[in-house]
Protein backbone atom coordinates (compact mmCIF):
# COMPACT_ATOMS: atom_id res chain seq x y z
CA UNK A 1 0.00 0.00 0.00
CA UNK A 2 1.55 3.55 -0.64
CA UNK A 3 -0.29 6.07 1.05
CA UNK A 4 0.30 10.25 0.80
CA UNK A 5 -0.74 11.63 3.97
CA UNK A 6 -0.83 15.14 3.06
CA UNK A 7 -4.01 17.00 1.82
CA UNK A 8 -4.64 16.54 -1.86
CA UNK A 9 -3.36 20.10 -3.81
CA UNK A 10 -5.91 21.64 -5.78
CA UNK A 11 -3.51 20.84 -9.08
CA UNK A 12 -4.44 17.39 -8.51
CA UNK A 13 -8.18 17.88 -8.76
CA UNK A 14 -7.53 20.30 -11.78
CA UNK A 15 -6.19 17.71 -13.58
CA UNK A 16 -8.37 14.47 -12.73
CA UNK A 17 -9.43 12.53 -15.18
CA UNK A 18 -13.04 11.35 -13.71
CA UNK A 19 -13.32 15.25 -12.04
CA UNK A 20 -16.68 15.72 -14.19
CA UNK A 21 -18.08 12.18 -13.33
CA UNK A 22 -17.25 12.20 -9.73
CA UNK A 23 -19.02 12.49 -6.41
CA UNK A 24 -17.30 16.33 -6.48
CA UNK A 25 -17.97 17.26 -9.63
CA UNK A 26 -20.78 19.80 -8.55
CA UNK A 27 -18.32 21.06 -6.12
CA UNK A 28 -17.38 24.99 -6.44
CA UNK A 29 -13.58 25.93 -6.11
CA UNK A 30 -13.91 26.48 -2.85
CA UNK A 31 -15.75 23.65 -1.69
CA UNK A 32 -13.30 21.51 -3.27
CA UNK A 33 -10.20 23.01 -1.63
CA UNK A 34 -12.18 22.47 1.79
CA UNK A 35 -12.37 19.06 0.65
CA UNK A 36 -8.89 18.25 -0.94
CA UNK A 37 -8.19 19.30 3.10
CA UNK A 38 -9.38 16.17 4.47
CA UNK A 39 -8.49 13.65 1.41
CA UNK A 40 -5.36 11.70 0.68
CA UNK A 41 -4.20 10.16 -1.97
CA UNK A 42 -3.96 6.19 -1.90
CA UNK A 43 -2.30 3.61 -4.05
CA UNK A 44 -3.66 -0.13 -3.98
CA UNK A 45 -2.19 -3.27 -5.70
CA UNK A 46 -4.12 -5.79 -7.00
CA UNK A 47 -5.44 -8.25 -4.81
CA UNK A 48 -5.00 -5.48 -1.72
CA UNK A 49 -8.06 -5.18 0.85
CA UNK A 50 -9.22 -1.57 1.13
CA UNK A 51 -12.25 -2.53 3.76
CA UNK A 52 -13.65 -5.73 5.22
CA UNK A 53 -16.76 -6.87 5.62
CA UNK A 54 -18.39 -6.45 9.13
CA UNK A 55 -15.58 -4.30 10.24
CA UNK A 56 -16.10 -0.58 10.87
CA UNK A 57 -16.82 2.01 8.39
CA UNK A 58 -14.16 3.90 8.66
CA UNK A 59 -12.90 4.96 5.07
CA UNK A 60 -14.93 5.86 1.90
CA UNK A 61 -13.46 7.23 -1.17
CA UNK A 62 -13.25 7.98 -4.92
CA UNK A 63 -12.17 5.33 -7.39
CA UNK A 64 -9.52 7.05 -10.21
CA UNK A 65 -8.21 4.35 -11.50
CA UNK A 66 -8.28 0.71 -11.20
CA UNK A 67 -11.33 -2.00 -10.63
CA UNK A 68 -12.01 -3.15 -7.61
CA UNK A 69 -14.95 -5.93 -6.39
CA UNK A 70 -17.51 -5.79 -3.83
CA UNK A 71 -17.43 -9.35 -2.39
CA UNK A 72 -19.70 -10.86 0.82
CA UNK A 73 -18.90 -14.68 2.33
CA UNK A 74 -21.58 -16.97 3.14
CA UNK A 75 -20.96 -19.01 6.68
CA UNK A 76 -19.16 -21.78 5.17
CA UNK A 77 -16.43 -19.09 4.08
CA UNK A 78 -17.74 -19.18 0.16
CA UNK A 79 -16.70 -15.76 -1.42
CA UNK A 80 -19.99 -13.65 -3.54
CA UNK A 81 -18.89 -11.33 -5.60
CA UNK A 82 -21.67 -8.18 -5.30
CA UNK A 83 -20.51 -6.12 -8.09
CA UNK A 84 -17.66 -4.26 -9.48
CA UNK A 85 -16.56 -0.51 -9.20
CA UNK A 86 -14.73 1.45 -11.59
CA UNK A 87 -12.70 4.86 -12.58
CA UNK A 88 -15.46 7.91 -11.00
CA UNK A 89 -17.26 5.23 -8.77
CA UNK A 90 -17.88 6.03 -4.76
CA UNK A 91 -16.97 3.31 -2.46
CA UNK A 92 -18.10 2.92 1.07
CA UNK A 93 -20.95 3.51 3.49
CA UNK A 94 -21.32 7.64 4.51
CA UNK A 95 -23.51 7.74 7.73
CA UNK A 96 -23.16 3.88 8.18
CA UNK A 97 -21.70 2.02 11.37
CA UNK A 98 -19.86 -0.69 9.34
CA UNK A 99 -18.96 -1.61 6.16
CA UNK A 100 -21.97 -4.28 4.60
CA UNK A 101 -19.17 -6.04 1.98
CA UNK A 102 -15.57 -6.61 1.61
CA UNK A 103 -13.31 -4.17 -0.95
CA UNK A 104 -10.52 -5.67 -2.74
CA UNK A 105 -8.71 -4.15 -5.95
CA UNK A 106 -8.66 -6.48 -9.11
CA UNK A 107 -6.29 -4.70 -10.29
CA UNK A 108 -3.62 -1.75 -9.38
CA UNK A 109 -5.57 1.30 -8.31
CA UNK A 110 -5.53 4.75 -7.64
CA UNK A 111 -8.28 6.88 -5.18
CA UNK A 112 -9.11 9.44 -3.35
CA UNK A 113 -9.90 8.18 0.37
CA UNK A 114 -11.67 9.86 3.23
CA UNK A 115 -11.92 9.24 6.95
CA UNK A 116 -15.80 8.71 6.94
CA UNK A 117 -16.41 10.89 9.98
CA UNK A 118 -14.61 13.66 8.49
CA UNK A 119 -16.69 12.91 4.87
CA UNK A 120 -20.02 13.07 6.88
CA UNK A 121 -19.04 16.01 8.22
CA UNK A 122 -18.43 17.62 5.35
CA UNK A 123 -21.52 16.16 3.44
CA UNK A 124 -24.09 17.97 5.96
CA UNK A 125 -22.34 21.22 5.80
CA UNK A 126 -22.40 21.31 1.75
CA UNK A 127 -26.16 20.28 0.58
CA UNK A 128 -24.27 19.61 -3.16
CA UNK A 129 -22.20 16.81 -1.92
CA UNK A 130 -25.26 15.59 0.43
CA UNK A 131 -27.78 15.66 -2.92
CA UNK A 132 -24.80 14.04 -5.15
CA UNK A 133 -24.50 11.33 -2.63
CA UNK A 134 -28.13 10.58 -2.75
CA UNK A 135 -28.33 10.62 -6.87
CA UNK A 136 -25.40 8.10 -6.28
CA UNK A 137 -27.23 5.74 -3.80
CA UNK A 138 -30.68 6.05 -6.11
CA UNK A 139 -28.08 4.66 -8.95
CA UNK A 140 -26.76 2.51 -7.58
CA UNK A 141 -30.07 0.75 -6.60
CA UNK A 142 -31.09 1.11 -10.12
CA UNK A 143 -27.84 -1.11 -10.92
CA UNK A 144 -28.20 -3.70 -8.49
CA UNK A 145 -32.02 -4.01 -9.82
CA UNK A 146 -30.92 -4.80 -13.23
CA UNK A 147 -28.39 -6.85 -11.97
CA UNK A 148 -30.95 -9.16 -10.14
CA UNK A 149 -32.72 -9.19 -13.65
CA UNK A 150 -29.52 -10.69 -14.89
CA UNK A 151 -28.96 -12.91 -12.69
CA UNK A 152 -32.40 -14.28 -12.14
CA UNK A 153 -34.31 -13.85 -15.86
CA UNK A 154 -31.33 -14.45 -18.52
CA UNK A 155 -30.05 -17.49 -20.01
CA UNK A 156 -26.62 -17.78 -20.10
CA UNK A 157 -25.79 -16.51 -23.58
CA UNK A 158 -27.61 -13.29 -22.23
CA UNK A 159 -25.29 -13.00 -18.99
CA UNK A 160 -22.49 -13.04 -20.96
CA UNK A 161 -23.04 -10.94 -23.58
CA UNK A 162 -24.53 -8.42 -21.39
CA UNK A 163 -21.42 -8.73 -18.68
CA UNK A 164 -19.23 -7.65 -21.69
CA UNK A 165 -20.86 -4.91 -23.14
CA UNK A 166 -20.84 -3.64 -19.57
CA UNK A 167 -16.87 -4.19 -19.79
CA UNK A 168 -16.56 -2.25 -22.93
CA UNK A 169 -18.77 0.43 -21.52
CA UNK A 170 -16.79 0.81 -18.49
CA UNK A 171 -13.23 -0.05 -19.51
CA UNK A 172 -13.04 -0.48 -23.37
CA UNK A 173 -10.31 1.22 -25.61
CA UNK A 174 -11.26 1.47 -29.29
CA UNK A 175 -9.30 0.06 -32.02
CA UNK A 176 -7.32 3.11 -34.07
CA UNK A 177 -8.34 1.23 -37.22
CA UNK A 178 -12.14 0.93 -36.77
CA UNK A 179 -14.98 0.20 -34.52
CA UNK A 180 -13.70 -2.61 -32.73
CA UNK A 181 -13.50 -2.44 -28.78
CA UNK A 182 -10.87 -3.95 -26.43
CA UNK A 183 -11.24 -4.95 -23.09
CA UNK A 184 -8.64 -5.88 -20.60
CA UNK A 185 -10.34 -8.15 -18.18
CA UNK A 186 -10.00 -7.62 -14.58
CA UNK A 187 -11.57 -10.73 -13.68
CA UNK A 188 -10.29 -14.80 -14.51
CA UNK A 189 -13.27 -16.87 -15.97
CA UNK A 190 -13.87 -18.37 -12.68
CA UNK A 191 -14.47 -14.70 -11.39
CA UNK A 192 -16.68 -14.23 -14.22
CA UNK A 193 -18.82 -17.43 -13.74
CA UNK A 194 -18.95 -16.05 -9.63
CA UNK A 195 -20.28 -12.63 -10.99
CA UNK A 196 -23.10 -14.16 -13.35
CA UNK A 197 -23.88 -17.50 -11.07
CA UNK A 198 -22.71 -19.79 -13.70
CA UNK A 199 -19.92 -21.95 -14.11
CA UNK A 200 -16.66 -21.62 -15.54
CA UNK A 201 -17.41 -24.05 -18.18
CA UNK A 202 -20.36 -22.53 -19.37
CA UNK A 203 -18.62 -19.12 -19.47
CA UNK A 204 -15.55 -20.81 -21.77
CA UNK A 205 -18.30 -22.40 -23.65
CA UNK A 206 -20.27 -19.30 -24.16
CA UNK A 207 -17.21 -17.61 -25.30
CA UNK A 208 -16.09 -19.89 -27.68
CA UNK A 209 -20.00 -19.86 -29.34
CA UNK A 210 -18.88 -16.11 -29.44
CA UNK A 211 -15.70 -15.86 -31.07
CA UNK A 212 -16.96 -18.80 -33.47
CA UNK A 213 -20.12 -16.29 -34.43
CA UNK A 214 -17.58 -13.52 -34.86
CA UNK A 215 -18.91 -11.04 -32.14
CA UNK A 216 -15.80 -11.13 -30.15
CA UNK A 217 -12.56 -12.33 -30.80
CA UNK A 218 -10.14 -13.93 -27.51
CA UNK A 219 -6.37 -12.65 -28.37
CA UNK A 220 -5.58 -13.89 -24.58
CA UNK A 221 -7.25 -15.04 -21.35
CA UNK A 222 -7.53 -11.44 -19.94
CA UNK A 223 -8.38 -9.52 -23.28
CA UNK A 224 -11.52 -9.49 -25.44
CA UNK A 225 -11.97 -7.30 -28.63
CA UNK A 226 -15.48 -6.64 -28.90
CA UNK A 227 -15.90 -7.30 -33.05
CA UNK A 228 -19.98 -7.34 -33.41
CA UNK A 229 -21.59 -5.21 -30.72
CA UNK A 230 -24.68 -5.05 -32.20
CA UNK A 231 -24.43 -8.99 -32.23
CA UNK A 232 -24.05 -8.64 -28.77
CA UNK A 233 -26.86 -6.46 -28.31
CA UNK A 234 -29.22 -8.54 -29.63
CA UNK A 235 -28.02 -11.70 -27.79
CA UNK A 236 -28.55 -9.76 -24.75
CA UNK A 237 -31.66 -8.78 -25.07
Amino acid sequence: MHDTQNPLPKSYCDACAIRNRAICADLDEREIGLLNGIGRRRKLSAGEQLMWEGDEAVLVANVIEGVLKLSSHSADGKEQILGLVYPSDFLGRPFGKTSPYGVEALTDAHICVFERTDFDRFAREHPRLEHKLLERTLSELDRTRRWMLLLGRMNAEQKVASFLLEMAERLGTNQASGPETTVSLPLSRQQIADVLGLTIETVSRQLTRLRGAGAIDLPSRREIVLRDTADLEARAG
